[in-house]
């Protein structure tokens, strides 16, 4: 770099670049005439500084100069403009934030993208199948519209269970830090809050309960100060009827979206849970005239497109011409348990009291509270002896009061297992005290049932226990990790203590369940994943929503069958999602041959549910009156005569007063059914053929392939990033072994104490050695292949630094800026240039009050190649860095076409800085095609190149064999 110093001081344009304090800096738009602010030419944005004018002096780029300590072999242009694209923090093209994320989204996951950034605000629903990358997709858009300047921070709205899962996607993939806000946070923040700023303002990533800040007392103070992005996950929980929990999540969505200018991304699999209405309230919130369109209308259906995206596994499993590794396929297995004689006795005589409970009330309110009462004991009794045992002890304590719909509100919730509600927190305790207040007689009849159950636990008696320990076994052999899903918190300790005793040390066991809080749960799992070995997770539906296991497990088992196929496919989209490794996942459903319900449940939905989906190729919610399915099934299995039997096929008959006129509906109850399956059928039919205007055919796929090749192009692929730390390391002498499909480990304890300080490790003595994966998380200590981990950026930037640094040994130095080979792959001498440009972009902020044009300096690399004066098209200059050296090249010869280079750059100076003009306008272009429906924001765009070009790498091709 060479300085020279002005004669008075100068104000320096964003872009310029300046020297001070011994090195390289570029002047960035913050700058001011009195105050320079600048960041290091490397690109390192962590170590921005501010300098007074007199400090700074203008620098120019040095152009190679052909000295031999610059000479390299063929391999080095390729390792120097990887290293400089990976050191990118800021791109020049439309996407901004794709250089500063530590995740390369597929293909597909760009589509919700380029939706949004035509948008002004950004207003979109986004409803992608279980497992295609929900949260990637919209925390990608808000990274862009961060880094953009359109929006002044982000709120995600979730679930407790999930708001620390979500915090650290946000933190590890998006480097965004963001802080959860829950009840056992709040406080601990607002104590670290500066007086003189609001709470968002001082926290401008959070992740929020939305149950914690619905409420009265909270909500208007985030109303007020929320920032002008919000998310909302698993958002169909926040639409529908009849659960005031949803009715204010509800008023709280739309008080948020009265505010016109803030983007809201809406993110759920399951956008109407075969409800229409609540489809509609939904895409209402967006927009409040979507809530009225006519969705048969293709012109509505247009609109609509504009602000939904739902995509299913086999319209995106080949996007483009890239391929998603999504599992192979589900393997089901429905493996039948028969009840052991003392358990079948004590379940008949438990059915006959909850037969005989139902009977004796009359009527009315009584009868549908002792109704959900006895549906409730016997899921329990069906799920295992400790579930059993506990219900019949938690039944005599009273009845809580409440209204007749709520007490149906609240035993479709709990029963029905009904999902238009996320689990919430205690829905997997066993069922307590539904009843009147019990006599002494019933009390102790309950209480000798439950001491019943109590002698029945273990695989010796308890038959499903013996068969569920069999399956896991056999998954165990066959090197699958295993959920097993439970319905209730006693059944699920109870498997842990029986399982452990059953695999001892030959797998690890543990539970998590709904009495466990948030980040208890997440720690425990992360222990399990982390354990050497099998592994064993037993849950409950805490665990059934939104948590990603696919890293750790490969099977699910359902020990106890969900009363609503939807969550089953919730439990197996834990483990079925993009991500995972293994291409078979398995499912095996335990169901009891002989205790009345399971048969029922699997036949007439669970098998139903997959029959659809494998004819239709979707999954689809069963429809709005599936309750009139389970409630026609469940009056023939309680209200029909036949003492202690337990029915599998179901007949009705005349079971008297006040039950006669139940039973002679009952055949009319049974022909709903029929019709709520056809509709569930048509529903299915429908989802498979709009599927395909929602996946999306209102962007074309050619703008999309072209967004995706120029990104890729300007930032290098994950595959790039793995070879040139591997190439990089091996080069500057670290021992790399390879221990696993694009994983290996590197031995530091030999590099240059300058290497190991840029990786994080100590500069000086004997150090562990580090292993590399490709993605995150990684277990502490390791480092992840992904070019916004610290250890590949201080490498990438190490060796960008090293390359321009002369007097640095030539064994420091794994990348050199000039070089001459021979080779076959060019007909005639050919020079290769490696160029970078710098960029203004100038775009609308809001942002910021009264600003409105945020201007941000770029960077971007590109390969120039001339041959015979004439300049070659860019791919074929790009594929000149995969060409091998086919001879060796005498000194004298090098030492004749590197001076023929040196005086060839001087020459092309203009040329060099008119390309930069060129890609200054392709850029913009690129820009406003992205945005091209969003007309205000397009309006305040511009890209200007920032002269001059540096020139960092000059490489002359030479062609023939050996010589």
């Amino acid at each position: 770099m060479t300085a020279s110093v002005e004669s008075e001081v100068t104000a320096y344009a964003p872009g310029s670049l300046v020297a001070a304090r011994g090195r390289e800096w570029v002047v960035l738009p913050e700058s001011t005439p009195d105050f320079v602010i600048a960041r290091p030419l490397n690109g390192d944005g962590e170590l921005t500084a501010g300098f007074f004018p007199e400090e700074v002096v203008k620098a120019s780029f040095p152009d190679p100069t052909g000295d031999p300590a610059e000479l390299g072999d063929y391999a080095d242009a390729a390792l120097l403009r990887t290293a400089l694209r990976i050191g990118f923090r800021g791109s020049a093209g439309p996407f901004r934030s794709l250089a500063s994320i530590a995740v390369e989204p597929r293909a597909y996951q760009l589509v919700p993208l380029l939706l949004a950034l035509r948008m002004d605000p950004v207003r979109l629903l986004i409803a992608d199948d279980v497992g295609i990358g929900k949260t990637i997709e919209s925390a990608l858009i808000a990274k862009e519209l961060l880094e953009q300047g359109s929006a002044n921070g982000l709120t995600v709205l979730c679930s407790p269970a999930l708001a620390e899962q979500w915090a650290a996607e946000l933190r590890d993939k998006f480097a965004l830090p963001a802080v959860t806000v829950l009840p056992s946070t709040v406080v601990r923040l607002e104590n670290r809050r500066p007086k003189d700023r609001t709470f968002f303002e001082h926290y401008p990533v959070t992740v929020v309960s939305t149950d914690f800040i619905k409420s009265d007392a909270r909500r208007a103070l985030f109303l007020e100060q929320a920032p002008n992005l919000v998310i909302v996950d698993e958002a169909h929980t926040c639409v529908g009827s009849g659960v005031r929990a949803r009715r204010l999540r509800h008023e709280l969505l739309k008080l948020l979206a009265e505010r016109e200018s803030r983007h809201l991304i809406l993110v759920t699999a399951t956008p109407h849970s075969g409800h229409e209405d609540a489809f509609r309230q939904l895409v209402g919130v967006l927009k409040p005239h979507l809530a009225a369109v006519d969705f048969r209308d293709p012109r509505s259906r247009t609109e609509l497109a504009r602000h939904f995206v739902q995509r299913r596994r086999h319209d995106i499993r080949r996007f483009l011409d890239e391929r998603t590794a999504f599992p192979g396929r589900r393997e089901f297995l429905d493996e039948p348990y028969p009840l052991q004689a003392d358990y079948l006795r004590l379940t008949r005589q438990v059915l006959g009291y909850a037969r005989e409970s139902v009977r004796t009330s009359d009527g009315g309110h009584a009868y549908r509270t002792r109704w959900w009462s006895a549906l409730g004991l016997l899921r329990s009794v069906a799920s295992s002896p400790a579930a059993a045992a506990a219900t019949l002890r938690n039944r005599g304590g009273g009845a809580e009061v409440m209204t007749e719909r709520e007490a149906e509100a609240l035993g479709r919730a709990t029963v029905l297992d009904e999902t238009e509600d996320e689990p919430a927190e205690g829905a997997d305790a066993a069922p307590a005290a539904a009843d009147e207040l019990l006599g002494a007689a019933q009390r102790e009849r309950l209480t000798t049932f439950a001491d019943a159950f109590d002698e029945l636990r273990g695989p010796r008696k308890d038959k499903k226990l013996d068969v569920l320990i069999k399956q896991l076994k056999g998954l165990y052999a066959d090197g699958y990790d295993t959920i097993v899903f439970c319905r209730y918190i006693p059944t699920a300790n109870y498997l842990k203590e029986e399982l452990v005793k059953a695999f001892r040390s030959k797998a690890t066991v543990d539970a998590v369940t709904g009495e466990l809080p948030p980040e208890e749960r997440v720690a425990r799992i992360a222990s399990l994943t982390e354990a050497e070995g099998r592994r064993i997770l037993v849950a409950t539906d805490c665990l059934s929503e939104g948590v990603n296991l696919q890293d750790g497990f490969q099977a699910v088992v359902h020990y106890d069958l969900a009363w609503n196929p939807t969550r089953h496919e919730q439990r197996e989209g834990r483990v079925d999602r993009f991500g995972q490794t293994r291409n078979i996942v398995k499912a095996v459903t335990l169901y009891g041959v002989d205790n009345g319900i399971d048969g029922i449940v699997l036949d007439v939905l669970l098998r139903k549910s997959r029959k659809i989906r494998d004819t239709t190729g979707v999954s689809v919610p069963v429809p709005e009156r599936s309750g009139e399915v389970l409630d026609a099934l469940f009056k023939g299995l309680l209200l029909r005569d036949g003492g202690d039997q337990l029915p599998l096929d179901l007949d009705f008959v005349d079971v008297g007063e006040p039950f006669n006129e139940a039973a002679r509906a009952l055949h009319a109850e049974w022909d709903k059914a029929a019709v709520a399956e056809r509709r569930w059928r048509d529903s299915a039919e429908r989802e498979s053929r709009q599927v395909t205007k929602y996946a999306h055919s209102g962007l074309d796929l050619g703008e999309i392939e072209t967004e995706v090749t120029a990104v890729r192009a300007a930032l290098g692929s994950g595959e790039d990033v793995v070879s040139f730390t591997r190439l990089a390391l091996s080069a500057l002498g670290a021992d790399v072994v390879n221990v696993g499909d694009d994983t290996f480990t590197a031995d530091l304890t030999n590099l240059p104490g300058g290497v190991r300080q840029a990786l994080g490790v100590s500069a000086a003595g004997d150090v562990k050695p580090v292993t590399f994966r490709p993605h995150p998380p990684v277990k502490p200590g390791e480092r992840a292949l992904v070019r916004t981990d610290p250890a590949v950026t201080g490498l990438a930037r190490y060796v960008l630094d090293a390359a321009l640094d002369r007097k640095l040994p030539k064994e420091e130095r794994p990348a050199r800026r000039t070089g001459v080979v021979y080779t076959t792959s060019v007909p005639l001498r050919t020079l290769l240039l490696l160029v970078r440009y710098r960029f203004h972009v100038s775009m609308p902020d809001r942002s910021r009050p009264n600003t409105t044009v945020k201007t941000l300096v770029a960077e971007d690399a590109q390969v120039i190649a001339y041959r015979g004066g004439e300049r070659l098209p860019g791919a074929e200059a790009a594929a000149l860095l995969a060409a091998g050296a086919d001879g060796n090249v005498m000194p004298e010869v090098i030492e004749q076409n590197m001076d023929w280079a040196i005086r060839t750059i001087a020459s092309l100076k203009p040329e060099l800085d008119e390309l930069g003009a060129e890609f200054a306008d392709e850029l913009q272009e690129a820009h406003r095609r992205v945005r091209k429906l969003a007309g205000a924001y397009v309006r305040g765009l511009g890209v200007t190149f920032q002269p001059h070009a540096d020139v960092l790498g000059a490489y002359v091709y030479l062609p023939g064999g050996t010589r």
